[in-house]
């Protein structure tokens, strides 16, 4: 399954919402959607899940068009919402079994796929619940059984972590990984960026509906943040030696940037992984006796902060 997303724009009145954005992303693959509010994300994903029309431009599911074939591509897309819309007294069986009939699965079909989702997203302990009683967690589970029921290739979840507790947040994260390793094609938005450098193989910047970065992971950490930060511990005794340490590094061409931070020695380097090893070589044979020297690695946060300015529409 691949997902191309095609000179995409969506107005509302005078407003653009989204203006004419690219993309793509496959099956097996977690595909991270970020930006501030009001960037553009919700309605982008309601387009592509076929809730919304697009002005212009166009979304392809494995060649299906969303705007020329939509029942055909509704049946490709199962949509996760930033809330789980309230139904009265439905209980989450009577949800999910509503529906797996809506999708027009019919007798066993219908039992065993309701069955199936329930057992997948661990809520057969609260079948007989009623929705509006359900904790934020539980809500999550349940309107991800909802998108799931009818076995969609593409999966489309809008903040499904926001107002988790950490527990909530650590298995909907290995659900996620579950469906990846199951070849769906999974679309998320997050505002909890560092999570998302955990679980995601790509990632799509957006701002006031205009693509900033996309790419691999490691494509967009590489371009976004080329300088590398290093952090030198001394032992204890010897943090006496840490002022002759600064003063050594900053005369080095490779260290961009040094400073103290609270006992440590932080410096920046735009070299490769071989000059990081060339410094820690020199510094071993001046004496210097060192506990730790690591690398931190930019992750989603740091990224987000660099190229986006927090504007919207």
């Amino acid at each position: 399954m691949k997902i191309q997303v095609r000179n995409l724009r969506k107005e509302f009145g005078r407003t653009v919402a989204v203006d004419n954005i690219s993309f793509g992303f496959d099956s097996g693959h977690v595909f991270g959607f970020v930006g501030p509010n009001g960037a553009g994300k919700t309605t982008t994903m309601r387009i592509i899940a076929t809730i919304e029309e697009p002005t212009a431009g166009d979304v392809l599911l494995n060649g299906v068009s969303i705007t020329e074939e939509p029942e055909l591509a509704r049946k490709l897309v199962g949509y996760v919402p930033d809330l789980l819309p309230a139904h009265g007294d439905m209980t989450v069986h009577e949800y999910l079994d509503f529906f797996a009939r809506a999708y027009g699965m019919r007798g066993r079909r219908r039992a065993r796929a309701v069955a199936a989702v329930e057992e997948f997203t661990h809520v057969t302990g609260i079948l007989d619940k009623h929705l509006k009683a359900l904790s934020k967690g539980m809500k999550q589970r349940v309107s991800l059984g909802r998108a799931l029921v009818h076995d969609p290739e593409v999966l489309v979840l809008d903040e499904p972590a926001a107002g988790l507790d950490p527990r909530a947040r650590v298995e909907l994260r290995e659900l996620l990984n579950l469906l990846a390793e199951r070849k769906k094609a999974i679309l998320i938005s997050s505002h909890i960026l560092t999570e998302l450098t955990e679980i995601c193989n790509g990632v799509v910047i957006i701002e006031r509906g205009r693509i900033l970065e996309t790419g691999t992971i490691e494509e967009v950490l590489k371009k976004s943040a080329p300088r590398r930060t290093v952090i030198i511990r001394l032992l204890e005794r010897d943090h006496h030696r840490n002022p002759q340490l600064l003063r050594e590094l900053l005369e080095m061409p490779q260290v961009d940037h040094a400073r103290e931070v609270a006992g440590e020695i932080h410096f920046e380097s735009s070299g490769d992984e071989s000059a990081a090893c060339e410094i820690l070589a020199r510094l071993i044979a001046r004496e210097y006796r060192i506990l730790e020297f690591r690398q931190t690695k930019a992750n989603l946060e740091d990224i987000f902060m660099t190229v986006t300015q927090g504007g919207v529409q």
